[in-house]
């Protein structure tokens, strides 16, 4: 049974965006449920990074509509988006390398807290982020770590600190760009069930190559090929439609 539209956090309608005449992205539809986890998958060129790129307006679509919470957002900038709640991460670690953990998940909790740029305030004025920071941190497995530099921390760990920040952003939706990739199974593991955690109050719209991990987390996946929708559904629908088999088998992932 289709989904009520005031269950959908997000639609994209008829979303399109061609490059010089290719379409990378060709008249897609997608809905994703509030307080779900949607997957996007789909073999190499399918069009899942566009589809991010558009969604947070790092793109701008060639034709189509994009509706956040009911509300239009397709004119709207990137800083404009984040605002509303949708927050992004992307494959590449994005951390500050020389500051402290603490320090890390600090800067990403300014914003929403009202205490960012005042440069000429004490430092001290920031220690009422303490019990938040170590909320956080708690949550992804670093309050053991709260006072190393980043830079030092495995990469799984350093993963699970760009959780934290994006946490801290409060997003009501997170977009998560190969949560995975890189990452041994121990890592694994643990940044499957982290999301899980993370999920429980909030929606997440994934790209994630390790078929196990959406298999275990998604309610929902989308399968992207030449930039359009190959199918919709439940892993266990999805898994056993010959199209999708053919498409993964005809092309690698990216």
């Amino acid at each position: 049974m289709k989904a009520d539209a005031q269950d959908n956090i997000i639609e994209a309608r008829a979303l399109t965006k061609r490059f010089h005449g290719f379409a990378a992205v060709n008249d897609v539809d997608l809905s994703v449920r509030r307080h779900s986890v949607h997957a996007l998958i789909g073999p190499n060129g399918a069009g899942k990074t566009t589809m991010f790129n558009l969604i947070t307006k790092f793109l701008s679509p060639t034709a189509g509509t994009i509706v956040f919470n009911g509300e239009d957002i397709t004119p709207e900038d990137p800083a404009e988006v984040a605002r509303r709640g949708i927050v992004r991460s992307f494959q590449i670690s994005a951390i500050y390398p020389r500051m402290t953990v603490a320090d890390n998940v600090r800067i990403a909790l300014q914003r929403p807290l009202g205490t960012a740029f005042h440069f000429w305030k004490s430092v001290r004025t920031l220690d009422v982020l303490d019990a938040r920071i170590d909320a956080l941190l708690e949550a992804v497995g670093l309050l053991g770590h709260r006072d190393q530099p980043a830079g030092g921390l495995p990469y799984g760990r350093k993963r699970a600190l760009e959780f934290a920040t994006t946490l801290a952003l409060e997003p009501e939706l997170m977009l998560l760009d190969e949560p995975t990739s890189g990452l041994g199974h121990e890592d694994v593991d643990r940044i499957a069930e982290l999301i899980g955690t993370v999920s429980a109050n909030r929606t997440i719209l994934m790209v994630e190559h390790n078929l196990s991990v959406v298999a275990r987390l998604a309610d929902t996946i989308t399968v992207l090929a030449r930039g359009q929708v190959l199918a919709e559904g439940p892993y266990a629908e999805i898994s056993q439609n010959p199209e999708v088999v053919d498409a993964y088998i005809g092309g690698s992932d990216d």
